[in-house]
């Protein structure tokens, strides 16, 4: 059994705030989320705030071009040109414009393609890939500057947080993808700052968005998993942009009798939405992926490569092994048997099958279908048992047991959970990500061109030079 410190208190009161309850006309969670969503300004973002937009961006650029291969990706895009439409914003990889709706659905589907992006556990979900790919779609087709976009982005991580918050545990636990769901809302709250929406019109947007939010955790190992991605960026900058035209909703969506809240979990907490983060800021405690897999199974691959690292354990050597982690996984990350690449990635066995094997899982090569039916890892992986541990509730935390053939058990516990203290090596490692993902895509001077302009993107005055970067020529299907 897993052997759990106890957490220290992450939230530290914002104001002090009576529960609201859905139905009860208490004061409006919605509304207070909208206001303080509409008053973000550049001067308010500190500077390791805005270090870490610039990080969000390059690790989302990294993955969507890489994503941009996937068959997901050519299958969406292809239907956009089927379909046509107004050329507003870029189609990431495949050298053309489409509609700023399309651009978004097609560029948020490829970012998440690969499950290689970054995540924040205050609303189990992958944040970035739902606001870049709306905010840049609307950007570039408002010309808004990267001052705008920066400062637009950091209002919807922020909103989407609080209002994932709200609504946590229980609404990932019955069955929902928060990136689909929550990131709806997130979408909508950073196109409505971009477009530098009012307090009420940002609420009306929320609206819109609470009635389009979806995403089921069923979908996890199949296309519709980043397609979640794709729709609550597309459906979320919809969002803003109806709430521009006058379009009406309810302003208190998320708290209503039968709102988003009621109806998407059993434990809505509003004083949650209204606290304040340990650290300040939600995008703070901002995770990003060095394994190319779900990061459920991150703890588990660290604990396992901790293992054969410090005691030179070769496949010959297991005799058993045994990763504890929390029962949450099982609807996560627990394929017990997996046959493709892409369920792979959602696999604990087959994650630690490969750490053992040395088998390299920052390489998405590596999540690929000979691998899930390779036969040295199969053995591996049918020595895996995965205990779940209900009374652990964390998704970041893993211990690793490995029984040797040598009589030796050997344990070893991981927590994925903590987001990176020193910024320059974060940045350093997420440039060697980049390098990596980018380099089958772009040549070497596109390549430090697009680390130049994402390091100052605050100084662009509108972001076309870093869409044209990124549009690059067709490229052919990646097939695993």
């Amino acid at each position: 059994m897993i052997h759990t410190a106890p957490h220290p208190n992450l939230w530290q009161p914002a104001s002090p705030m009576a529960a609201i309850r859905p139905g009860t006309g208490c004061a409006s969670l919605t509304a207070t989320l909208a206001a303080d969503n509409a008053a973000w300004t550049f001067v308010d973002l500190p500077a390791d705030v805005r270090t870490l937009v610039r990080q969000c961006l390059l690790d989302w650029i990294a993955v969507t071009l890489v994503g941009a291969r996937e068959p997901l990706t050519h299958m969406l895009a292809e239907e956009a040109r089927e379909q046509g439409g107004y050329q507003q914003a870029t189609v990431i990889g495949h050298g053309f414009a489409t509609s700023c709706r399309q651009a978004a659905l097609i560029n948020g589907a490829a970012s998440h393609a690969l499950d290689y992006d970054d995540v924040n556990m205050a609303f189990t979900g992958h944040p970035t890939v739902t606001l870049t790919p709306a905010l840049l779609a609307l950007a570039e087709a408002r010309g808004a500057s990267g001052a705008d976009f920066m400062t637009a982005f950091v209002a919807g991580y922020e909103t989407l947080c609080r209002i994932g918050a709200a609504v946590s545990p229980g609404h990932y636990a019955l069955g929902f993808h928060s990136t689909g769901t929550i990131g709806t809302f997130g979408a909508a709250a950073a196109c409505s700052r971009l477009l530098q929406l009012d307090a009420d019109d940002t609420a009306t947007a929320l609206g819109i968005a609470a009635t389009s939010a979806a995403g089921l955790k069923a979908m996890f190992g199949t296309m519709c998993k980043p397609l979640h991605a794709g729709k609550a960026s597309a459906d979320g900058l919809m969002a803003a942009q109806l709430a521009v035209r006058g379009f009406t909703s309810r302003s208190d969506a998320i708290e209503a009798m039968q709102g988003f809240a009621a109806t998407h979990g059993p434990d809505f907490n509003p004083e949650a939405a209204l606290q304040r983060p340990a650290s300040g800021l939600h995008l703070r405690n901002n995770l990003f992926k060095y394994h190319a897999a779900c990061y459920g199974t991150h703890a588990a691959i660290d604990a396992t490569c901790q293992l054969r690292d410090q005691y030179r354990l070769m496949p010959s050597d297991v005799r058993r092994i045994v990763v504890r982690v929390s029962a949450v996984s099982d609807g996560v990350c627990n394929i017990a048997a997996p046959h493709t690449g892409l369920e792979s990635k959602f696999s604990l066995a087959q994650s630690v099958a490969m750490a053992i094997a040395g088998v390299d899982t920052a390489d998405i090569a590596s999540y690929s279908d000979s691998n899930a039916n390779n036969p040295v890892l199969l053995g591996l992986r049918q020595q895996v048992r995965v205990v779940l541990i209900g009374e652990c509730s964390d998704l970041t935390r893993a211990e690793v047991e490995i029984e040797t053939n040598g009589g030796q058990t050997l344990r070893q516990q991981h927590d994925s959970g903590t987001p990176a203290t020193d910024l320059a090596v974060q940045q350093d490692r997420l440039e060697a990500k980049f390098r990596s993902l980018a380099s089958p895509t772009l040549d070497q001077s596109t390549i430090d061109e697009v680390l130049d302009l994402t390091s100052r993107i605050e100084e662009l005055p509108d972001l076309s030079p870093l869409a044209g970067l990124l549009a690059c020529q067709p490229v052919r299907e990646q097939r695993h």
